[in-house]
């Protein structure tokens, strides 16, 4: 409260209007055409603020009007309605030039035009406007007023400079500085129409139109001008400077009245006159009188004018002694209505009836909003910071790291206060730190965005990080916002309604009204006497002077601790109860009791003097001991005062019982239910509830540091033992309810409606989401600014809003049907309806609770039941509720719903969610929880028939599967699962065993409820990855069906999750689920891609090589390769390679698997189980490309076969190894469907250089004579390359590389590198070379089919030598002839003449029987055995035919002469040789014969 406010008698106090300080203005621009010429002079009245509103039509539409003196040349119009929301748009009229401080509106009475309202203005220059104006809501920015809309005339011309304005429907009325007042009928639109204009003055016979006639000698300049209607009858009330009040008829143009105000030592300034009284046929005349000697009785005079109205109007004023002084305050605004007068000044509003007795005898003033603003941050009192800083110090001792955000929760709450906040002036404060946004971003901020944005403000100016210093950032924080406050809320006007008798206030940025005090607070602020004056008070001391004077000692202590603390121990307190806090309520009283006993502490003293300074703390320090030591002195003082005054401490206690019932809420009987909506009404209900709130909260919690400070302190003021009892076991109590009454309606007050979640509580639970009925508007408003919980309550769908009084919702409220509907709701929200009753004063904040949760206000739901919860669990420990078991659980189980919905959307959950688990098991476990619970809503809980219910167990049962179904619907499964197991134990003893029943009322046999309770813990365990728990849940469910399905479920998830390797490790028990559990994967197998992560065939052969089952892995594994292929034949692999690789391994892995059978057994059957065969083609779940091709190749067919060994295993290992290798030297491979044969795949390999493999192949799949065959065919291919290859004409002599292994090694399988091959010489004749001197030990004749196929192909090509040496070097020696083996010199002899290499064959015919005549002494008996050599001699003739015919051919005779000749002669030096040979052998014989 101001200072000058604080002698006075506070009546009532301003209640903003909720939504009037975020209006979003519309700009309508005034055509520039319509401005005064440049350089106009100042006529009329200069710019200043002000504003004021027009009532008109039924229901009532309020439009308000306001000008600033810092934008003089802006006018801003509002329209609201009591019955509706406050508009979120108004309109900004822009003028081209600056305005004077006068508007005029009225309705239009123009049924049919689309213009409900006109309005005028003045502008500085003179020059008058005339708006015809739709609703606000019409108009669009950035739009200029048409001709149609707008009239504008100058009055400068005409009447020279304007000193007063006035106006009424029709007719603007101006005064002049020469006394002069000239009239302008609007209503006429044309300014040259005769009578648009005319003139007042003393003699009316002269009066015309057009000019100015001067007045009488005399005659002051006008200081104001009022145009009142008077039965139809427009009268001219005319001050002048001279003290002459002048009243003008003006439709007769004549004068009626004239008279003198002149008092001695004043002189008149402004002028107001009431609406006409008809019950005393008078006007109301004040006069505002301004000193001009030192004489100090400057102030307001009124007066009554009565009227009498006939053929000639007559006036008769009666002066009044009442006289409303004014202080140095301004002056801003006053109104009069029929019986009183309305002087608003700058330290508040005051009523007082116009004819009051002399002196301030039914005055009542109205603290403004100034003043709650102050007390909310800590500026009424310069010290208010420094206490609430040290008390939270003293409290905090142990705790200084977490007080940090316990003193800014404080200041934010405040900061963020309905009627506090203010979004324009805080974001104009934020800016003076430096902080900006634009228009979209901080209209787009929440509550918690503002709450972010202001932490990190005070935490970023902090730089030391230390509490003094976030405590002086605050401070310096809250100074800044209250002076700026001030500063953009300046009161401009007042709003009157004359018919509802409500009184506003028009403020720079916002509207707001005025109320009465509540009893409470007229006793805190007033006197008993003006207490006496309330009707229906319900103290029942109000009689009794006595008591009276006991109940103001009682106060007066009370308010001794308030004036301690400075008024911060109660937002200590607040804070302790609502917010996170690291102390209880019950502490915070035990440690602000210790800090008066102990004042100061030293850890405060280490806090400061970093800070302040050494000195500076000192003198803090003595200055608190000091105002200690005076507290103590005072209290005891006044304490034993109050004993004496009251003859002991028993009477003392009943004044203070019998206040403390008057502190209660009061429970009112409505009989009025008005439908419930958002409207300007309903937020005033809501401001007003919060002020209330506040003041009531504090009044209780000062009295419960009375009273515990009486027990402290028992011994010094010799109170008894039977007293101290009552104290602690009622009054404490009791008090201690009315703090949690009032502390909760506070908190719905105050605390920000919370912003829904995407995907919440209400959203999943149909009946929890809201109403489709309701309107949109207020559900947009959940999250912002000033939309508290209180406007939440309003709107439950099942019970209307309680009554408001008798006064009708299109009207706003009178100061007193204000504080009515207060009292109203508070009574509802505490108590509920007239009809409704509850075991405990706390009954009703269950239904409280459900409407906070059908608007997903969790949180709040949160705090409310959680302290409920706290107040009836002391209730229980001092064992006065025991009947409150029921309440119990079921704010335990509302408790656990608001819980569980928090979760969604937040990163740490884990809290909540155990704490919502514990309290659904409370609300099981409490007496009479069954029946309680039965009254929630189907939506809330579990619906029963609780007649039908046999036992607690069953109900027990249905109860927690309600709680899983509810865990489970917010994916929470870890909570769900403990739900399930106990509603599993309730089962045996909830159902007798084998019951299947009609009767039953479970209708569900035991063994059905446990198969379905157990697939849920499966399904929550399986949820959690708790895969063993899962699969212990499956072989504990009793129902078989249930129990596959969820072995299905089991194997899916596992392979989704990738966490098959729990099923291979042995860790679960298969107990006679072993079949399945491979029957499942197999199924899945064959139903699922191929290209599957994790492979379902590579887990079967895991699963059954871990079980030493290894023909079925072998079997499984090689359905995978099989299925490979497959899967390569009907699509088109982006990777083929991989996939043969894949298949590669498969058959390598079924290999090794076959080996470790014993031999006889090591084969694998075609048809597993009897159910899936190798050859199916199983289904996939992707769209195949092509039809399957039926497999034929030159191995038996898989169809005609029922099972694969070892050898078939290797054999296609081979084909495949050779498939990759391909592949990896980029051959295309085309699948037809049917396999390609080994000697394509052959054809490939020799094709593509890999040769290895290709003879890999030959001598996998061919043998004897087949095998020689092949060989035969391939290296007749490898000759051709040669042949065909440019380095065919090379010489091929170099050694090459050979190959490491040789024909005899045994081939072992997998010893195949499937990387890119590389050639392994440099050459293809070395290739073929290489190759040849392997395998012709193989095939003798391998090196003549070379030379044949060569000659062949090139009858004149040179053959390589090292092929040449292979003919010639299959002998000892040359001394025998050409005789040889397959491959022979003969061979080759033969094949030169075949090919016509005649001179080859000549001189290798030549060189061999050179060598046989020149053998070596030694051997010349073996040579002249029989038969000892041997010549090709068919082939000789067949050359010497030839050579023959060559000659008498003619081709290459020359030559063919010469062969012969050398043929000729070696062949005779031979036949001589052999003849002596053989006459040599002949004689031998016969000599040994």
């Amino acid at each position: 409260m101001s200072e000058g406010m604080e002698s006075k008698l506070l009546r009532g106090r301003e209640v903003p209007i909720f939504g009037s300080d975020a209006i979003k203005w519309v700009e309508v621009s005034v055509p520039l055409t319509y401005a005064a010429a440049p350089g106009s002079p100042t006529l009329a009245p200069t710019t200043e603020d002000a504003g004021s509103c027009c009532v008109t039509g039924d229901p009532a539409t309020y439009v308000v009007w306001r000008i600033h003196k810092g934008l003089p040349h802006v006018l801003e119009v509002l329209e609201f309605r009591a019955q509706e929301e406050f508009p979120r748009v108004g309109l900004r009229i822009i003028f081209p030039e600056s305005l004077s401080p006068f508007v005029y509106v009225f309705q239009n009475v123009n049924t049919t035009s689309c213009y409900l309202y006109l309005l005028y203005a003045l502008s500085v220059s003179g020059v008058a406007y005339c708006f015809h104006l739709k609703s606000t809501s019409k108009y669009t920015p950035s739009v200029v007023f048409s001709h149609d809309e707008l009239l504008r005339f100058e009055i400068q011309n005409i009447v020279g400079s304007v000193t007063a304005i006035a106006a009424t429907a029709g007719c603007l009325v101006v005064g002049r500085d020469d006394g002069s007042v000239s009239c302008f009928h609007l209503d006429l639109l044309d300014p040259v129409a005769p009578g648009f204009m005319q003139e007042l003055r003393d003699d009316a016979t002269f009066s015309r139109l057009w000019g100015f006639v001067s007045r009488g000698r005399g005659v002051g300049s006008v200081k104001d001008v009022v145009l009142s209607v008077v039965q139809k009858k427009k009268l001219v009330f005319v001050l002048h400077s001279d003290d002459n009040l002048r009243v003008w008829d003006l439709f007769g143009r004549a004068k009626v009245f004239s008279h003198s105000l002149s008092i001695p030592g004043l002189t008149v300034a402004r002028m107001w006159v009431s609406e006409f009284s008809h019950d005393s046929s008078a006007v109301s005349l004040a006069v505002l009188h301004k000193q001009t000697l030192e004489v100090n009785v400057e102030g307001i005079y009124t007066y009554a004018v009565h009227l009498e109205l006939g053929d000639r109007i007559s006036l008769l004023l009666k002066t009044s002694e009442n006289r409303i002084p004014l202080t140095e305050r301004e002056l801003i605004d006053v109104k009069l209505t029929s019986n009183k007068i309305w002087v608003l000044k700058e330290d508040g509003l005051l009523g007082q009836g116009l004819f009051c007795p002399k002196g301030n005898v039914g005055q009542q003033f109205y603290a403004l909003q100034e003043d709650f603003v102050a007390d909310q941050l800590f500026q009424s009192s310069k010290h208010s910071f420094d206490y609430l800083f040290h008390v939270a110090c003293s409290i905090f001792s142990n705790a200084k790291a977490q007080m940090m955000a316990f003193i800014s929760s404080i200041f934010l709450h405040r900061l963020l206060h309905p009627g506090v906040l203010n979004t324009s002036v805080l974001r104009a404060t934020l800016e003076d730190y430096n902080k900006q946004w634009t228009d979209a971003e901080f209209q787009a901020f929440s509550v918690e965005d503002l709450r972010r944005e202001i932490l990190s403000l005070v935490e970023q100016e902090a730089v030391s990080g230390s509490i003094f210093s976030i405590y002086k950032r605050w401070r310096d924080l809250c100074t800044r916002y209250f002076k700026c406050w001030c500063k953009r809320n300046k009161p401009h006007g007042l709003l009157v309604d004359s018919l509802s008798g409500s009184i506003g206030l028009i403020r720079k940025d916002s509207l707001s009204l005025f109320r009465y005090l509540e009893d409470i607070e007229l006793l805190v602020y007033g006197t008993f006497e003006e207490l006496n004056d309330l009707k229906k008070s319900e103290l029942q001391i109000s009689g009794d002077s006595h008591k009276q004077e006991i109940l103001t000692e009682v106060l007066h202590c009370s308010n001794i601790f308030s004036q301690q603390f400075g008024r911060a121990v109660a937002p200590l307190f607040y804070q302790s109860v609502i917010g996170v806090s690291m102390i209880s309520a019950e502490d915070l009283v035990h440690h602000v009791l210790k800090s008066l006993e102990s004042g100061c502490n030293s850890s405060l003293v280490e806090l400061d003097v970093p800070e302040l300074g050494t000195d500076l703390v000192h003198q803090k320090e003595n200055a608190a001991h000091k105002g200690l030591s005076r507290f103590s002195i005072d209290i005891l003082l006044s304490l034993h005062g109050l004993c004496s005054k009251a003859n002991g401490w028993v009477n003392v206690l009943k004044i203070v019982e019998n206040y403390l019932n008057f502190l209660i809420p009061r429970k009112i009987v409505q009989n009025l239910e008005p439908e419930r909506i958002l409207n300007v009404n309903s937020s005033i209900v809501v401001q007003a509830t919060s002020q209330v709130a506040g003041v009531m909260l504090e009044c209780a919690f000062d009295i419960l540091l009375l009273l515990n400070y009486l027990i402290s302190i028992s011994g010094q003021i010799h109170m008894l033992y039977a007293e101290i009892t009552k104290v602690q076991l009622e009054l404490i109590p009791m008090v201690h309810e009315i703090v949690i009454e009032w502390l909760l309606i506070y908190f719905f007050g105050t605390t920000p409606a919370q912003s829904p979640a995407v995907e919440d509580f209400s959203s999943q639970l149909s009946s929890l989401q809201i109403d489709s009925n309701t309107k949109p508007s207020w559900i947009e408003r959940l999250g912002s600014i000033n939309f508290t919980l209180d406007f939440v309550l309003m709107f439950d769908a099942n019970k209307s809003f309680p009554g408001q009084a008798t006064q009708s919702s299109s009207c706003l409220p009178s100061p007193q049907n204000i504080i009515s509907m207060v009292k109203n709701f508070t009574s509802w929200m505490i108590w509920g309806h007239s009809e409704d009753t509850f075991s405990h004063v706390f009954g009703h904040s269950t239904e409280l609770a459900l409407i906070l949760l059908r608007r997903s206000q969790y949180d709040a739901v949160e705090t409310l039941l959680k302290i409920v919860a706290a107040h009836l669990r002391n209730e229980k420990l001092c064992e006065s509720s025991q009947h409150v078991d029921g309440d119990w659980c079921l704010l335990h189980h509302l408790l656990g719903c608001s819980l569980i919905a928090q979760t969604q959307g937040r990163s740490s959950n884990k809290e909540k969610i155990s704490e919502a688990v514990a309290c659904f098991f409370r609300a099981s476990s409490g007496e009479g929880a069954a029946g309680a619970l039965q009254r929630l809503p189907c939506e809330a809980g579990p619906q029963l028939d609780f007649a039908a219910i046999k036992s607690d167990a069953v109900w027990r049962l249905h109860y927690y599967q309600w709680v899983m179904q509810l865990f489970e619907q917010y994916n929470i499964s870890d909570a769900a699962y403990e739900f399930a197991l106990a509603a599993l134990e309730q089962v045996d003893e909830g159902i007798l065993p084998g019951s299947r029943g009609q009767d039953d009322f479970m209708h569900e046999s035991a063994s059905a409820v446990k198969g379905r309770l157990w697939a849920n813990v499966f399904k929550f365990t399986l949820d959690l990855s708790r895969y063993y728990d899962s699969y212990c849940a499956i072989i504990s469910n009793p129902d078989e069906e249930s129990k596959c399905i969820c072995l299905r479920r089991f194997i899916i998830v596992l392979c989704e999750h990738g966490a098959t390797k729990i099923l291979c490790d042995g860790e679960l028990p298969f107990v006679g689920l072993t079949e399945k559990v491979e029957r499942e994967l197999a199924c899945k197998a064959a139903c699922s891609d191929i290209s599957m992560k994790p492979n379902l065939y590579k887990l079967l052969y895991a699963f059954e090589m871990q079980r030493q089952n290894w023909r079925k892995a072998a079997s499984y594994i090689y359905l995978y390769s099989t299925k490979l292929i497959t899967e390569m034949t009907v699509r088109n692999f982006q990777n083929p390679s991989l996939a043969l690789q894949e298949r590669l391994n498969g058959i390598s892995a079924a290999i090794n698997a076959l080996h470790l059978v014993h031999p006889t057994c090591a084969w694998i059957d075609l048809q597993i189980g009897g159910s899936l065969s190798l050859n199916e083609c199983h289904p996939t779940k992707k769209l195949r490309t092509g039809e399957e091709q039926p497999n034929s190749s030159g191995i038996q067919s898989q169809r005609n076969q029922s099972f694969v060994d070892i050898k078939r295993l290797e054999e296609e290992f081979i084909l495949t190894s050779a498939e990759c290798l391909l592949l990896s030297a980029n051959v295309q491979l085309i699948h037809t469907g049917n396999k390609l044969l080994p000697s394509d795949l052959v054809d490939l390999l020799v094709k593509t250089d890999l040769y290895d493999m290709a003879f890999t192949i030959i001598l996998k799949f061919w043998k004897g004579s087949l095998l020689q065959r092949e060989l035969e065919r391939v290296f007749s291919t490898m000759s051709l390359k040669c042949c065909h290859s440019e380095a065919s004409s090379l010489v091929a002599g170099s050694n090459g590389l050979l190959l490491k292994s040789s024909v005899d090694e045994p081939m072992v399988i997998g010893a195949f590198d499937v990387s890119p091959p590389t050639k392994q010489a440099s050459s293809l004749w070395e290739a073929l070379e290489v190759y040849l001197e392997k395998y012709k030990a193989l095939h003798a004749r391998l090196p003549l089919i070379v030379a044949d196929t060569l000659l062949r192909s090139d009858c004149q090509i040179e053959l390589p030598r090292w092929l040449i040496h292979m003919f010639k070097g299959g002998q000892q020696g040359r001394t025998w002839g050409m005789t040889g083996q397959d491959c022979d010199v003969a061979s080759l002899f033969r094949l030169y003449v075949d090919y016509g290499r005649y001179t080859e064959a000549t001189d290798l015919l030549v060189e061999y029987i050179d060598a046989y005549a020149s053998t070596r002494p030694g051997d010349l008996i073996g040579r002249k055995r029989p038969f000892s050599a041997w010549f090709p001699y068919t082939a000789i003739e067949r050359l010497w035919c030839q050579l023959e015919e060559s000659i008498h051919s003619g081709h290459m005779a020359q030559q063919s002469e010469k062969m012969k000749s050398i043929l000729h002669g070696a062949l005779r030096s031979h036949l001589y040789l052999l003849k002596r040979d053989s006459e040599d052998a002949l004689s031998a014989a016969n000599a040994m014969g």
